[in-house]
């Protein structure tokens, strides 16, 4: 199963408009975040997690021409405002996109997106096929199973997802016993690390390192960063020798 971080930003993005800041001035492209989604890729499977402002270059960059789904963690617009932006894959495949994700987030795509819904359509429309999934049931794309993960985004429950020995959590301040349970044995965690000073809704990188060594992962990677976090660089002289900063266009082989 190959990974690949298409974006490790926060709902910003690295750098910031009109920000001075050095990260946001920095000329190392690993200081250049996009808006936080991965991409999935095994044997004749591939899926997106989250489809944010930034999907469209996403796509581009990663040279993606096939996909099978889009999960989405929440509803947040830095998750999800790139769903126009499907209609390629329309034309590509002739079918409608599968998204996945709660009841509670489908719900919202239908009023943002309330276009593609319509009785009455017109030609170059997004079409969306709506899965619902939940917290308690795995589910399936081709050859890529998903265990849900329950996290909290401050008051938000959100998912994070589980496939093989690699987990994805994005968007976080609280992880409950359940989730830990089926965190057990990865070998690779990916996780939300907003900045150095604790937010009300996100992890800091402090609260991150401790989730991955809470949860024994061989390996772990941040994401979801903000310029306010530091440099790539220097993230790497401060962290543990098993976690580092994930960058965009980062790939990594799991099983």
């Amino acid at each position: 199963m190959k990974i690949t971080l298409l974006g490790t930003g926060t709902s910003q993005g690295v750098p910031v408009i009109g920000c001075n800041c050095n990260v946001c001035k920095s000329s190392d492209t690993r200081d250049r975040r996009l808006r936080s989604s991965i991409l999935i890729e095994h044997k004749n499977t591939t899926v997106v997690i989250d489809a944010g402002p930034d999907f469209r270059y996403q796509m581009l960059r990663a040279g993606v021409t096939k996909l099978d789904g889009i999960v989405l963690t929440h509803e947040h617009r830095d998750h999800t405002a790139g769903l126009d932006d499907i209609r390629p894959f329309n034309k590509i495949s002739n079918k409608p996109v599968d998204v996945y994700a709660e009841k509670r987030v489908l719900n919202k795509i239908k009023t943002d997106l309330d276009y593609a819904f319509k009785d009455s359509q017109y030609p170059g429309l997004p079409s969306i096929n709506l899965n619902v999934i939940n917290d308690n049931s795995e589910f399936r794309i081709g050859d890529i199973s998903f265990i849900p993960l329950r996290v909290m985004h401050h008051r938000l429950p959100v998912l994070g997802f589980r496939t093989g020995n690699f987990a994805y959590i994005t968007d976080v301040s609280f992880i409950p016993d359940d989730t830990f349970l089926k965190l057990n044995n990865i070998d690779l965690l990916v996780i939300d690390a907003l900045r150095i000073q604790p937010h009300i809704s996100h992890f800091n990188l402090n609260e991150a390192v401790e989730i991955i060594i809470k949860t024994k992962a061989k390996s772990g990677l941040l994401t979801h960063m903000s310029h306010q976090i530091g440099k790539h660089k220097d993230l790497m002289t401060i962290l543990p020798g098993n976690i580092s900063p994930g960058y965009d266009g980062m790939t990594i082989l799991c099983k």
